[in-house]
């Protein structure tokens, strides 16, 4: 199996990336994580050494965080190994807990629990995107990776933030320090901050709205979702919206590809595209008909995801029948519509996909459409 450094270098010299100093020092470190994992033996008797110390990378976004770490994982040996967004993890985490509080365990058991049945599944844990902006998560995460730790659990996460800034501000946050600290202790920090934004320059370096559809865009589509991505192959996820399950069929690197039918033509609404907003940088939105009077459902639901994109300055990249002044030229919506045509055209500009994405706090201030 190909090393992640070799990894790196091939797609370098293939041309799909560029090299990059910060880029190649994490791959580096990433090859020596798995030469350790592979004379490592967690199940042994008594053990044979204690787990390999795990990765927090960390660093602007676009800089290639998920990125190498997806080429970890995928050479990484060891058999029972899990990648998994940050927030996903956390969302499952709290349910088996609220179901386990109904048994009237306590807080201690249950933590203890929670952790085995991660280890269980997984020795190697990678998580993608780790923040921490919900006291609830706040609560229960430093108890959690104690258990974790203790598993011998070893565990290679990505982030925004150095370990310093995670929960910055938060209420209570002198309870979460601690964590902090465990962080620092378990895992080596791997800073990635070039002065490259790679992922915007992916954005740029083609259009992100093709029209009129018909073969060429979906050409186009397909093409801009193996630039973003990295080619990394698509997989399923689920979302949790307000304990309803919000199928995502297909995500990779922090990408979503739906099609228009996909997201409204079904009884979705507002808490489904801000859930979507949270949890993916960059979504890739298909098949965009002409609306008429008669779509006038389908109409408001376009218009309350364009919002949720918008605000949290999520990056759209999309297929559509018309312009979008022409999108909803006609309809009772039309002047509603104005809005979304406008914010459409300005989500294809270089100064809106040069912004950050929102942390989560941008979704107490956004209007539920």
């Amino acid at each position: 199996m190909t090393s992640p450094l070799a990894a790196y270098r091939a797609r370098v010299e293939a041309g799909d990336l560029q090299p990059d100093p910060d880029q190649v020092r994490a791959a580096e470190r990433l090859d020596e994580l798995g030469r350790e994992l592979a004379l490592w033996r967690p199940d042994a008797w008594l053990g044979k050494g204690a787990a390999p110390r795990g990765l927090y990378l960390y660093g602007p976004v676009g800089r290639g965080k998920s990125m190498l770490m997806d080429v970890f994982f995928e050479s990484a040996p060891v058999k029972k190994k899990r990648r998994v967004h940050f927030h996903e993890f956390m969302l499952a985490r709290h349910a088996f807990l609220r179901r386990a509080r109904e048994n009237g365990q306590g807080r201690d058991q249950l933590i203890a629990q929670a952790a085995k049945e991660v280890s269980d599944e997984a020795r190697l844990l990678c998580f993608d995107e780790l923040q921490v902006t919900d006291i609830a998560d706040a609560m229960i995460i430093g108890r959690l990776f104690e258990r974790l730790f203790a598993d011998e659990v070893v565990i290679v996460a990505t982030s925004n933030r150095p370990p310093d800034e995670l929960y910055k501000n938060g209420i209570n946050r002198q309870l979460f320090e601690p964590f902090i600290a465990l962080l620092k202790d378990k895992l080596d920090l791997v800073e990635l901050a070039g002065p490259r934004d790679f992922r915007l320059e992916r954005l740029m370096a083609a259009p992100v709205y093709y029209t009129p559809l018909g073969p060429a865009a979906d050409e186009a589509m397909n093409r801009a979702w193996a630039r973003l991505t990295h080619g990394a192959a698509p997989q399923s996820t689920t979302l949790d919206v307000g304990g309803r399950v919000l199928k995502v069929e297909r995500e990779a690197a922090g990408v979503a590809r739906f099609t228009f039918e996909e997201l409204c033509a079904r009884p979705l609404g507002a808490a489904d595209y801000l859930e979507i907003a949270e949890f993916f940088h960059t979504v890739l939105l298909e098949h965009i008909p002409k609306l008429t009077p008669s779509m006038r459902e389908e109409a408001a639901r376009f218009r309350a995801l364009i919002d949720a994109l918008y605000e949290a300055k999520v990056k759209l990249v999309a297929s559509a029948d018309a312009q979008p002044s022409e999108l909803y030229a006609v309809g009772d919506q039309s002047f509603e519509f104005e809005r979304t045509a406008s914010r459409l055209m300005e989500m294809r500009g270089k100064s809106y996909l040069a912004l950050q994405r929102r942390d989560a706090e941008w979704r107490k201030g956004v209007t539920q459409a």
